[in-house]
């Protein structure tokens, strides 16, 4: 490439994927601002390089440019693809459609063009996240016959995967299925652009997952994850990352699905907006069948913070927390009213979509003895198993009936769908909820009077959940194997004063004026054995979470005080900065405008779609500014440390409470908690602690 081609020289850095390169060129070109090349160019190659602010920038200023101008057709393209950025990335549905109507608007009277295209493309799209089931078929319809005509290959293959999706939503698995293994094909082909590949796999693998199709959802992951090494850019290989965590939750191990999620997270962050709250929704659930409630609650926390739905996850967080009154009208309120949230990775529309929280409000009916809830929901599920023939969906709907046959008593019943869903649990490759099945079947041989087969089950749920990495489980099912379903009272305790606060591997022996009992270890317990080995000490909470991890030594309070660069520690950086609130404010402008027209043409259910973006934008913007207008900082390390520390201990005293009450409110009254914790022993009579 010539030197006196900066412009090639930079197209050809975008085309191998080295975005920054193709970046420096155009920040060292003097006209690049005021050129469509180079600002198109820029738009590319920030989205390529992780600026999504910046990208969206560069098409807004493209559209300016070109208006200027008085190019309609290449200022309505310009228009289109920002809808699509937005589209993608952002889930805010009322600032596409402020794109999309400008794009229209400028083409009125002219002659179709390839900008026709990608409007009908985009517009596809925001129809199905909004369930306007017809005007996506008539759309994708339109995105395919223009994409063919005018070779917009992106147009032709997002609409057609648009259909198929429509086809599985109607019910037609072996139809929307062989569409889609087309698709599949053609996608393989390298016929089509990386952006629409890597979205349009994603599309694959959230068919496949909406209809619980775990089996073909691992089949186009695989090929997806061949496909991204090298050509995923963008926020693509975070989706992956987050459809393997899900495809790991059923299949485990447990600690590899969290570590994928966890990774998903991170890679998304500067990706996603609201939707962001999709993978930590995801990483919330596999924490919760792991046994981690403390850090399944905060996951499901920051996902209701970004305005997304945490359900089912929250109330079955709650029923594992003992907190059955909760967690019931929790799953009951998501049911009555489900959150009309635009959200590609789900079914948009019927009952399909309320299959997950069906399935939860059973569990939760059966643990409250609720038996008309527990029959309902079963029997709504059974409709939908046999509307979508899907064996995840049928195993789930076999363990509802299972569960309310045996809250009504009809324990032959209830034996019949326990067993039924176990083997399709099985025969699925699903050993975490085969172990669910099996403590329900347990439970109902243990009523019938059949203990040695009861017994039996619990065993085979425990080697299931062992091998998954579900310690939470195997913990209770120990404590029901050992004779019980709360943890034994340790035999034998002295009278004297003596306590005692030690591990013996997965449990701990709690003692403390002549009680008594193990219960189950939980990082906060760990951290409360850290501080009572070195009473009156103060550690800060990242010495406590490094020494819990084994990677780092405790340290003194002055190591913390400075950051490497000698600057005072814990200021964090701004929530948001300067180029992305004034994106937000853009946002909100657009938001305004759709609710304008939302309200003009008495669309009742697109002007509320709206009001929620602009709460969301809202909520953000504030959350990046302090009192007096003061800019917010995110917490550094430190301050993300203390709050999860604080919820640690805070969930291990209590369920310390449950079974060593006297324990639990000594250590309670004596621990100091913060950024520096520590254990204050009475100066009177203070407790010596064997740990």
């Amino acid at each position: 490439m010539s030197e006196s081609d900066p412009l090639g020289e930079a197209r050809a850095a975008a085309e191998r994927g080295d975005w920054q390169r193709a970046l420096d060129l155009a920040a060292s070109n003097g006209s690049a601002g005021s050129s469509a090349a180079w600002l198109e160019l820029r738009a590319q190659a920030s989205y390529g390089n992780g600026d999504f602010d910046g990208a969206v920038s560069s098409w807004e200023a493209l559209y300016s440019l070109r208006l200027g101008e008085g190019d309609k057709v290449d200022a309505a393209r310009a228009a289109a693809m920002l809808a699509m950025f937005l589209l993608i990335d952002t889930g805010l549905m009322a600032p596409v459609r402020a794109w999309l109507r400008r794009a229209e608007t400028l083409l009125v009277g002219l002659p179709e063009t390839p900008a026709h295209a990608l409007i009908a493309t985009v517009r596809t799209y925001e129809r199905f996240m909004c369930g306007d089931m017809a005007a996506v078929r008539e759309q994708a319809a339109k995105a395919i016959d223009l994409g063919v005509r005018f070779g917009v290959t992106p147009a032709m293959v997002i609409g057609r995967v648009a259909l198929a999706r429509l086809t599985l939503l109607e019910g037609d698995l072996v139809g929307g299925l062989a569409q889609l293994d087309e698709i599949a094909t053609l996608l393989t082909s390298g016929e089509v652009d990386a952006l629409t590949t890597g979205m349009m796999y994603c599309e694959l693998i959230c068919a496949a997952q909406g209809l619980a199709l775990h089996d073909r959802a691992v089949e186009w992951t695989d090929v997806m994850e061949h496909w991204g090494h090298g050509a995923a850019f963008g926020g693509i290989g975070g989706r992956c990352r987050v459809h393997r965590a899900e495809l790991l939750k059923v299949s485990g191990p447990c600690d590899r699905a969290e570590e994928e999620a966890l990774l998903a997270c991170e890679e998304l962050r500067p990706w996603m907006r609201r939707e962001f709250g999709w993978p930590l929704v995801g990483l919330g659930s596999i924490r919760l069948r792991k046994g981690d409630l403390a850090g399944a609650e905060a996951a499901f926390v920051a996902a209701h913070a970004r305005a997304w739905s945490a359900q089912p996850g929250l109330a079955l967080l709650r029923l594992a927390q003992g907190e059955v009154q909760a967690a019931t009208a929790m799953i009951d309120d998501a049911i009555t009213n489900p959150v009309d949230l635009p959200w590609k990775e789900r079914p948009p529309f019927g009952e399909l979509r309320l299959a997950p929280l069906l399935e939860a409000q059973a569990e939760i009916a059966a643990a409250a003895g609720d038996v008309a809830t527990a029959r309902r929901a079963a029997d709504t599920l059974g409709r939908i198993a046999d509307h979508f023939p899907s064996p995840s969906l049928r195993a789930g709907a076999q363990l509802a009936e299972a569960r309310a046959r045996l809250v009504a008593g009809d324990l032959a019943s209830a034996k019949a769908a326990a067993s039924g869903a176990v083997v399709l649990w099985v025969d699925l490759g699903a050993p975490f909820d085969a172990a669910v099945a099996r403590t329900v079947l347990a439970e109902v041989r243990r009523r019938e009077g059949n203990l040695d087969g009861a017994r039996l089950e619990w065993q085979a749920a425990r080697s299931a959940f062992s091998s998954f990495g579900a310690t939470g489980w195997v913990n209770h099912c120990d404590e029901i194997l050992a004779g019980g379903h709360q943890p034994p009272v340790l035999p034998g305790t002295p009278a004297d004063g003596s306590a005692v606060f030690r591990r013996e591997g997965n449990t701990r022996v709690v003692r403390l004026g002549g009680q008594a009992t193990v219960v189950r270890d939980l990082k906060g317990l760990r951290y409360i054995a850290r501080l009572l080995a070195e009473p009156g000490r103060e550690f800060h909470v990242l010495d406590l979470v490094a020494v819990d991890n084994g990677s780092l030594p405790a340290r003194s309070r002055s190591d913390h005080d400075l950051d490497d660069d000698g600057r005072l520690a814990g200021g964090g950086l701004p929530v948001l900065d300067e180029r992305a609130r004034e994106a937000y404010r853009r946002r909100l402008a657009e938001v305004e405008e759709d609710i304008d027209e939302a309200t003009a043409m008495n669309d009742p259910a697109r002007c509320e779609l709206a009001e929620q973006d602009r709460e969301y934008l809202i909520a953000e913007l504030r959350r990046a500014v302090g009192l007096g207008g003061r800019h917010r900082s995110t917490g550094a390390s430190a301050e993300r440390a203390r709050t999860a520390v604080t919820r640690s201990l805070r969930y291990a005293l209590a369920r310390l409470a449950e079974h060593h009450p006297v324990a639990a409110a000594h250590l309670d009254q004596h621990l100091r908690t913060g950024t520096y914790c520590c254990y204050s022993p009475d100066p009177i009579a203070p407790v010596e602690w064997q740990t």
